[in-house]
């Protein structure tokens, strides 16, 4: 079962060799609350969960790299990288291998999401997932061209949730909306909402900032 969760971002510019340095960067508190919230972790068992292409599990030894984002950097045992980026910033996050990493469709379905992380949640008496995943993308551009206003009130829904521990709220995101605002997060958290169950978590929403015009989100459920 679920004992614990840590919700991080997933973008490359967590990693300090990605960004750089300016006056009132916001990442570095990002970086320190994401490394809060994976300190927080507490189980036998380690899954890391992002967003991906397909649907599909990999060994904890798989491997990620951020060549394509400008580091020379492979994380992981295995020699060909396969890992998609949510993963491989999962994995950097860490410091050191899952027990397992589950990849998930960007776009399954919800209840296809709800099925993988209760199958996720029985894979120990104590579970814990490090999810991995970002909130609406370029807030600015949306506010002028999306008439209803939805990027901000999605946001302020998954904060809502993810630092309540509110798995049923998390569970009823809807996809359209996800994809609308561009969000890649809403599959990873309704795997959470899955694993979850009816299980009762302390949540707290450790950061919510929105820097370079996406929404990041980062949160801790413990038991």
């Amino acid at each position: 079962m679920l004992a614990s969760a840590a919700i991080c971002p997933h973008p490359p510019l967590l990693v300090p060799e990605l960004s750089g340095a300016a006056p009132g960067d916001d990442l570095p508190a990002l970086r320190a609350a994401c490394r809060d919230a994976v300190a927080r972790l507490s189980g036998d068992v380690l899954v890391v969960v992002g967003g991906g292409d397909r649907t599909r599990a990999h060994d904890g030894g798989a491997s990620g790299t951020l060549r394509p984002y400008g580091l020379d950097l492979v994380l992981g045992d295995a020699a060909t990288p396969e890992l998609p980026l949510s993963l491989t910033v999962g994995r950097w996050l860490l410091g050191r291998a899952p027990d397992l990493y589950q990849e998930i469709a960007f776009d399954a379905p919800p209840g296809e999401c709800l099925r993988v992380g209760a199958d996720l949640a029985g894979r120990g008496a104590r579970v814990a997932l490090l999810v991995l995943g970002d909130a609406s993308a370029s807030r600015w551009e949306l506010a002028l061209g999306d008439a209803e206003g939805r990027a901000a009130p999605f946001d302020d829904a998954v904060a809502k949730a993810l630092g309540s521990a509110d798995a049923a709220a998390l569970a009823a995101l809807d996809p359209a909306t996800a994809r609308a605002v561009r969000s890649a997060g809403r599959a990873a958290w309704q795997v959470l909402a899955g694993a979850a169950g009816a299980a009762r978590f302390h949540g707290e929403l450790l950061a919510a900032t929105a820097p370079y015009d996406v929404t990041y989100l980062v949160a801790s459920w413990t038991s």
